[in-house]
């Protein structure tokens, strides 16, 4: 495999994006606002459920997306974001917003598309993106010098090809066992609310109902039904990215994920979740959930929480469907937040032990496979990741 130098320049264009008007967004429509938000640190799409923004204005065609188009986040608006790269799931819904950048005019002589996906995701080209960045407290690119970024790419296209189907192979496996974690929680959430909210629990119709409540059930406050622990950071010299001391996690990432996976670690703690604990975010946005793989220290943006009674199953899904709206509850001037006092005297709807129990074991059987699809999603990304770097820079070939 011959391998040559070039600047992304000499092979692509890259548009920036259209200033959207503000008066004209909402929070549903046909067409969504896209903004660095809406990438994954380590690169690709991601919706945020619940704080999307769509537009209702007069749309120039050209700033309509495509399937599979190339865009980048030219602003890092969260830690990490700064030259990231995602593919536009589908046509004909994703507006391309200012602070993006959409690749285009792709030299096909030089560049596989797929192949500079992943370029683009590379250690090296995410280097040189940021460190040619500008911005004291915000860093931003532009096209010139994302033009100046200099690569080594295998001559020949069909050999980038090669790479870039190879490494699609783990990321269909990653988006195929998602799907199926999304089936699973969707299922386990139609049981809750068909028990809880429809009020169609086992033996219902032998119950009565007293001011809207079941006989026997009752409204608790978070801190009758589960043990909360509120975050607190660390300083930032205990960090460090060894694998020594604890993962430490400062916020929940994606609404919907239930397992979390750190590289920071930190040899400094006092606030601590152990596996199997549920986080709750208490800062913007308040009420995102996941579920922790392992013992972790947890930031002062995040609770967690565990049911006193034995029933996390149950606990998980009262709380996923409390916080079926972010920043339900909590307000500040900055970020939007739930002081440690709001948050433990928001109520749940209780049921008796007989429901709690039954109802736990059902979702459990669901959690189980769960957690055994986010692990191997876990490994997938894991192996993902090495490859990335060995296939970029030639030292693997497939």
């Amino acid at each position: 495999m011959s391998w040559h130098q070039i600047e992304l320049g000499s092979a692509l264009h890259v548009k920036h994006g259209f200033a959207f008007k503000g008066e004209f967004f909402s929070s549903a429509g046909e067409y969504m606002v896209l903004t660095p938000g809406n990438f994954l640190e380590e690169g690709g799409f991601r919706v945020r459920d619940g704080k999307e923004r769509f537009y209702h204005g007069d749309i120039p065609e050209a700033y309509i997306l495509e399937e599979n188009d190339l865009i980048i986040a030219m602003t890092e608006q969260g830690e990490g974001l700064l030259g990231s790269t995602a593919r536009v799931p589908e046509s004909k819904k994703y507006l391309h917003n200012q602070r993006l950048g959409l690749v285009q005019r792709i030299d096909k002589s030089k560049l596989d598309t797929g192949f500079l996906y992943w370029l683009l995701n590379s250690s090296s080209v995410r280097g040189q993106i940021r460190s040619s960045a500008t911005g004291a407290k915000v860093k931003h690119t532009a096209p010139e010098r994302i033009y100046k970024v200099k690569v080594q790419i295998p001559v020949e296209v069909a050999e980038q090809a090669q790479i870039a189907q190879f490494l699609d192979a783990y990321d269909d496996l990653i988006a195929a066992n998602q799907r199926h974690i999304q089936l699973l929680e969707e299922s386990a959430r139609l049981l809750y609310r068909e028990w809880f909210i429809k009020l169609r629990f086992p033996n219902h119709e032998q119950t009565k109902i007293i001011d809207g409540i079941p006989e026997g059930w009752s409204k608790q406050p978070f801190d009758a039904l589960a043990e909360i622990v509120m975050g607190q950071s660390p300083k930032s010299e205990f960090y460090n990215e060894d694998g020594q001391g604890l993962p430490f996690h400062q916020g929940v990432t994606q609404f919907g994920e239930r397992f979390v996976t750190d590289t920071i670690f930190t040899t400094e703690y006092s606030r601590e979740s152990e596996a199997g604990d549920i986080l709750c975010s208490v800062r913007a946005p308040v009420g995102r959930l996941n579920i922790t793989c392992n013992k972790i220290a947890i930031g002062r943006g995040l609770s967690a929480m565990r049911s006193r009674f034995g029933w996390q199953s149950l606990l998980f899904y009262q709380l996923k469907d409390y916080f079926v709206q972010e920043d339900m509850i909590g307000g500040g001037a900055i970020f939007a937040s739930v002081s440690k006092k709001e948050l433990f005297s928001q109520e749940l709807l209780q049921p008796t032990d007989e429901v709690a129990d039954s109802f736990d074991r059902f979702a459990k059987q669901f959690d189980e496979q769960i957690e055994a699809l986010a692990r191997q999603n876990v490994r997938l990304r894991q192996a993902r990741d090495a490859l990335l770097p060995k296939l970029m820079s030639g030292e693997l070939r497939v």
